[in-house]
């Protein structure tokens, strides 16, 4: 049975869909070494990391989780097409001996605190940083003493924590830093990445992104679809809404939406008619 809860106080379990994709053969490391943003080649096996796929000029592919569960076999999963990512992988697969195998996985998100000590099995228990872990495997499972929450709640869960989602908050024309996730994505000891030049740069030059992905709370229930401005009280037009859930436990509609770097957080915006609170999101 599902129910309104406050996910930071307590733990709930919930269905999340993911696309899973095995990358394996004797190439996979140093071939995933060379596209994936974080650094594959020192996970150990059951090791998982957030990690992106990037373009060559450093827009975002992909926004997955890589877990090494061999030498030479690794799982990606994500929240974004699957069929995307292995198109973007198989450009790069040139005289590399790799096989990409979609999965017929399920994934179970677990979340609050003391979700990482919740009992769970399955293939891949991942821990995520929007707090919790996700249990992904053939048949994954999670303890009936733990409560089961509804996707809406798993979802306020995810916009409160500023965990972006793969096509709804991050799109093709998104760069890292202005998605807030380069401090959990990014390595910049292994060496060269596909797109490692803008990233790389903007980093040691501290440059800042046009925009910044922010989280915006507004009292009562307010729809807030997809491309929803955002703007100041005069009506200048200072960002876009990319995501909203309803709160039922707090009695507020948040989301999360890309706001002008101009802007300091935290600020009051208008959004649909309404007043918002904006902050940074929590990192």
């Amino acid at each position: 049975m599902t129910r309104p809860a406050d996910r930071l106080a307590a733990v709930g379990a919930c269905p999340a869909e993911r696309g899973v994709l095995a990358v394996s053969g004797p190439d996979a490391e140093d071939f995933l070494q060379g596209q994936l943003s974080q650094d594959v080649a020192a996970l150990a096996e059951g090791q998982s990391a957030w990690s992106l796929i990037l373009q060559p000029q450093g827009r975002i592919d992909a926004f997955v989780r890589v877990t090494r569960q061999a030498p030479d076999r690794f799982v990606l999963d994500t929240d974004g097409p699957l069929g995307q990512v292995v198109a973007r992988l198989k450009r790069f697969m040139l005289r590399t001996d790799v096989t990409l195998a979609p999965l017929d996985w399920q994934c179970i998100a677990v979340r609050g605190p003391g979700a990482t000590g919740a009992a769970v099995s399955g293939e891949i228990v991942a821990p995520v940083p929007a707090g919790g872990v996700d249990v992904l495997g053939v048949a994954p499972a999670v303890a009936e003493d733990v409560p089961r929450i509804d996707r809406e709640t798993l979802e306020v869960h995810r916009i409160r924590a500023g965990f972006p989602r793969m096509g709804v908050d991050i799109d093709d024309r998104t760069i890292p830093a202005e998605a807030e996730v380069v401090s959990f994505t990014v390595s910049f000891t292994k060496g060269c990445f596909t797109g490692q030049e803008l990233v790389a740069r903007m980093d040691s030059r501290g440059s800042t992104a046009p925009r910044y992905l922010r989280l915006l709370t507004v009292e009562g229930r307010v729809d807030l679809p997809g491309g929803e401005p955002i703007t100041v009280a005069d009506g200048t037009d200072i960002g876009t809404v990319t995501s909203a859930a309803w709160d039922a436990a707090a009695g507020s509609t948040v989301a999360l939406g890309y706001i002008r770097r101009s802007v300091e957080m935290p600020a009051v915006v208008q959004v649909a008619g309404c007043s918002a609170q904006a902050a940074a999101v929590p990192r």
